[in-house]
């Protein structure tokens, strides 16, 4: 839109000064909502500034190179498809989008060929573009070349619908910007094809989901969670921690949901034990290395945004983040050690009291409700009403394992397995840990 609306009327350099200049000046002010509207208008500075670069100098190809594709242009619907053709190996050989757009509007500006004509090469320069997504997910974790697959689908898929209704589109495009020139009808025409296309897929999203995971399977032994890592960019003009803390919660958020899930799993073997169970503790075991790095590298990110310029409330609100994440990666060891007592259990054959499995359901409830509570809250403050909520379930949680323990040591006096009921209460003793790690969540959420 940019290039369609000023490229070829104005010098996109020139404008591209003029931002720079108003805005270097603002960054300096004492008033934060000016030193905002500073790196803004800087920002559409350096952004007016590289689309002239790309405009003027578009590496290995230009519009000269490109003219003999004007005798193409009277073959119907043999050069939409030509043309298409042409836009993804235009957009293949500057591995850009953007460039080969700006090679199109040039096309069409000049008019060496036609609107229609400059239509289809943009659509072929959408599936050009997911090239690059391609080379760069081929040595990467199985969720990114998930991403990379529907990149392509995504792009794919709208072409061929688009090309099916090509003609309707473009009458689309000229009854919404009747009367303009080409390059707008051009903008326009790449506007509504990436607006339909997402508005048709977005309510397909969980199928398509289904079907790019069952396409592209992890390769063996592939941890599908990959090693975690969270990078911490600044700007070089104005930092502003209060948007990294955002993406913190966010993290945090994700690690509630890893760790929640880990005790499901415990809870699924232990009901459920059978022959999987050494595929499951590696699944867990994976899952556990995944919230060591994500403790680590979320703490050296919370002491990046410490060392910036942040209020005393942001501060607090780091400070409570860093024992989230400490108490979280602590339910993540819990329930890894769940795993492992249960897998002893089963590997051993070591046999438990016979109503265990029964008395055990009641008490991961409990832990469960708390887990949720934890998922619930965790976005936002709790008040003290919400935490006397959580003092009462880690009650009743302390409550429940004092009656398991009392009834695995009357087994013990009855003559059952004392191997068993030792490993009973360090089942029981590590669930109870939970219970506690939740506790400390909560208070930790009511220091925000």
């Amino acid at each position: 839109w940019i290039v369609s609306t000023l490229g070829f009327k104005v010098k996109i350099d020139f404008l591209s000064m003029i931002f720079i200049a108003f805005g270097m000046p603002m960054i300096f002010s004492k008033n934060s909502k000016l030193k905002d509207w500073g790196e803004f208008l800087i920002g559409f500075g350096i952004l007016f500034m590289g689309l002239s670069f790309m405009k003027d100098a578009i590496p290995t190809l230009n519009p000269d190179d490109v003219y003999f594709l004007s005798r193409f242009v009277n073959l119907g619907f043999l050069s939409v498809i030509i043309f298409v053709f042409a836009g993804i190996l235009i957009t293949v050989i500057v591995h850009s989008s953007s460039a080969s757009m700006a090679i199109t509007l040039t096309l069409v500006f000049n008019q060496v060929i036609p609107m229609e004509a400059g239509a289809a090469m943009i659509l072929g320069g959408n599936i050009g573009t997911t090239i690059d997504a391609m080379l760069a997910s081929s040595g990467a974790n199985v969720n990114a070349r998930r991403s990379s697959a529907f990149h392509v689908f995504f792009n794919v898929f709208g072409v061929i619908l688009a090309v099916i209704f090509f003609k309707p589109l473009l009458f689309l495009v000229q009854r919404i910007v009747p009367g303009s020139e080409a390059v707008m009808e051009l903008a326009m025409f790449h506007t509504i094809f990436n607006l339909l296309v997402t508005l048709i897929l977005i309510g397909f999203i969980p199928q398509l989901s289904r079907l790019i995971e069952m396409a592209v399977r992890p390769k063996k032994d592939e941890i599908t969670l990959g090693k975690y890592k969270i990078s911490y960019i600044t700007s070089t003009i104005q930092d502003m921690p209060e948007t990294h803390i955002i993406r913190v919660k966010k993290e945090v958020s994700n690690m509630v949901d890893i760790v929640d899930k880990m005790f499901d799993m415990f809870i699924e073997v232990w009901t459920n034990p059978d022959k999987r169970m050494g595929r499951l503790v590696n699944e867990v075991k994976k899952m556990e290395e995944y919230t060591d790095d994500m403790q680590e590298e979320l703490q050296k990110y919370l002491l990046y945004c410490s060392g910036a310029n942040v209020s005393k409330s942001n501060m607090a609100y780091i400070t409570s983040l860093m024992r989230i994440i400490n108490e979280l990666e602590s339910i993540g060891d819990s329930s890894f050690n769940l795993i492992i007592l249960v897998e002893k259990k089963f590997n051993k054959k070591i046999v438990l009291h016979e109503t265990a499995s029964e008395e055990l359901v009641p008490y991961t409830d409990l832990v469960k409700k708390f887990l949720a509570y934890i998922k619930e809250h965790i976005k936002k403050p709790i008040d003290s009403g919400d935490l006397s909520i959580a003092f009462k379930m880690e009650e009743q949680i302390d409550e429940y394992r004092s009656k398991l323990k009392k009834e695995a040591r009357r087994e013990i006096k009855k003559g059952s397995s004392v191997k068993g009921e030792l490993l009973f209460i360090d089942i029981v003793r590590q669930i109870e840990r939970i219970g506690d790690y939740c506790l400390n969540i909560a208070q930790a959420m009511k220091l925000k």
